[in-house]
């Protein structure tokens, strides 16, 4: 029952969040377009609910010359890829926003576990045992305020099950407020790295390559 009532309120919270963030959408549209070549956006696969496939829409924060099909932490120096203006969408979590289309579409909710990459194969997996799979991936979610870029694959997936465990208003209020608290304070970003307590982690925004929207 509560699922059904997510995806209503999903609808009219992102349908507001639209309209109120169109001015701040544009003036960063402007200032990505200013700072370098390239399209806007940026599309990428992503796994949704019961591991379907989706497209996930972020602001455009690399150049467009970055070697293609390489994650960032496999980069010899990936802070020369990034744009000034992305540097400062990462460190912000900014370049995020567009993912409230994606919202709108039904592809993902405001809160839940963070859409892994479609080859993060060791993290489905893990998330399978804890249910976190089977329901609509997330724009922020519970681990995303225990530590992010930080967490390790298997704490992360623990941390998805224990939200789809305990999934209620009052859960989702809990992460939306304590996502606003982390991004003030950028708890746990660790740009172009793969997290301090597992060196081998690919985690879900800041390792990624993006593949560029023409």
């Amino acid at each position: 029952m509560y699922l059904k009532l997510k995806r209503i309120l999903d609808v009219v919270l992102s349908f507001i969040g639209l309209v109120i963030l169109s001015p701040l959408f544009i003036v960063l549209i402007i200032a990505i377009k200013l700072d370098s070549k390239g399209p806007i956006l940026f599309k990428q696969k992503r796994v949704g609910i019961n591991k379907s496939y989706f497209n996930i829409y972020k602001f455009r924060t690399m150049r467009v010359d970055t070697p293609k099909d390489t994650p960032t932490h496999l980069l010899k120096n990936p802070e020369k890829y990034i744009t000034k203006t992305g540097k400062f969408l990462r460190r912000t979590s900014l370049d995020e926003l567009p993912q409230i289309l994606n919202i709108f579409a039904g592809h993902m909710s405001i809160i839940g576990p963070r859409p892994a990459l479609w080859n993060q194969e060791d993290l489905i997996v893990e998330r399978d045992k804890y249910g976190a799979n089977d329901v609509p991936p997330g724009l922020t979610g519970w681990a995303q305020i225990k530590g992010r870029d930080e967490l390790p694959i298997e704490e992360k997936a623990e941390l998805d099950g224990f939200y789809v465990k305990k999934m209620s208003l009052w859960m989702d209020t809990k992460c939306f407020f304590g996502t606003i608290l982390s991004v003030l304070k950028s708890d746990g970003v660790l740009e172009g790295g793969t997290g301090s307590k597992q060196g081998n982690q690919i985690e879900d925004k800041k390792v990624e390559k993006e593949t560029i929207q023409k």
